[in-house]
């Protein structure tokens, strides 16, 4: 893997003269869903912890936060939102409005340097509601495995998320010409997603927080994951965006992957308590467990990072891979083009 490190010291590309001469404070701006909140990283910011029915779980130490790139970094990202709830249009997802309309002002306020939108998992991808389908097979016995009810529904959903996610892009673009920026002076990098589980977990009971098969965890890994990957990939590349490849970014330190957990990237099955005392009786259910296999604080450290090099390097797109040093790294062979290849070849066997 070719790594970017030696790039990373280079002047932000794409700045006008124009630009430069802004007064205004630089920022770096975050859309998206849950991935991009900072869900599972913890200390939520307040009223986003399920105040008022605000459920969008942003978090200090989401990865919009460490990237370097400017000085002020602009959450806009909220939890369970789709490609619909960043576009333009009525909004409503936790009571919160279209992120779209909302980056209008902050672009305006702020010179904006780059915008990062990672989205789709919450569309026809359906990630997190397989995942839900994958611990139902494993509890019981006379429910298929996920990999084989869901296998085969794979292609015609990735293709039907990317068309939202296209859409999605296109309104993020409209906002920022709406606050008077032309498209070569900013940076728009799309982030696909960082795979929660592996097959090659310790051994370990559900009770601690690890309900699947090690088979549904591989097909998750490595056709899964990737498949959003490659759909994510094919949206930058149609809309002259970059993209920053996450799929392996937490490989070896995922759920269930280390004894101690606290050696781990992403979050197991977890109990948030605090949910509670933030959202009432509106918590019971979904709520309690809404921080379960999203990658932790230590996780977005690594991953702002890797989207600060990418920015930093000029790269159109690059794979933000966890190194055996304990930190994750970019490298420029992203394996996202190949995914549709490896979900085709998965289907067949």
């Amino acid at each position: 893997m070719i790594t970017l490190a030696a790039a990373a010291a280079l002047v932000l590309p794409g700045a006008s003269p124009a630009l430069a001469r802004d007064a205004r404070q630089a920022a770096v701006v975050a859309l998206g869903d849950s991935a991009a909140s900072g869900e599972g990283a913890g200390d939520y910011e307040p009223g986003t912890r399920g105040e008022n029915g605000d459920w969008c779980h942003r978090s200090p130490h989401a990865y919009v936060n460490g990237t370097g790139l400017a000085p002020v970094a602009v959450n806009l990202a909220c939890s369970g939102a789709t490609a619909a709830d960043v576009a333009f249009g009525p909004g409503g997802h936790y009571t919160e409005a279209s992120q779209a309309e909302r980056l209008v002002g902050v672009a305006q306020r702020y010179r904006v340097t780059t915008v990062v939108l990672q989205v789709g998992a919450n569309d026809d991808a359906g990630l997190n509601a397989t995942g839900v389908t994958c611990i139902r097979a494993f509890l019981d016995p006379s429910v298929p495995p996920c990999r084989d009810t869901l296998g085969p529904l794979l292609p015609a959903r990735m293709a039907a998320t990317a068309t939202k996610v296209e859409g999605a892009v296109r309104d993020v673009r409209e906002a920022m010409h709406r606050a008077g920026y032309d498209p070569d002076v900013y940076v728009l990098v799309l982030a696909s997603y960082a795979a929660p589980v592996t097959e090659r977990s310790v051994p370990l009971p559900a009770a601690q927080g690890c309900p699947y098969s090690r088979a549904d965890a591989r097909w998750g890994r490595t056709v899964l994951f990737p498949a959003m990957a490659a759909a994510v990939a094919g949206v930058a590349a149609r809309t002259g965006a970059r993209f920053l490849d996450l799929d392996r970014a937490t490989e070896s330190y995922e759920a269930c992957s280390h004894t101690p957990y606290t050696q781990e990237w992403q979050r197991r099955i977890t109990v948030d308590p605090e949910a509670l005392v933030y959202g009432g009786l509106d918590a019971v259910g979904f709520h309690l467990a809404q921080e379960s296999f999203h990658p932790n604080a230590a996780a977005h450290a690594e991953m702002g990072r890797c989207l600060g090099d990418l920015v930093r390097s000029g790269a159109t797109q690059a794979a933000c891979v966890a190194g055996a040093d304990g930190h994750a790294h970019l490298g420029t062979d992203s394996p996202a083009p190949a995914a549709a290849q490896a979900v085709a070849w998965d289907l067949v066997r």
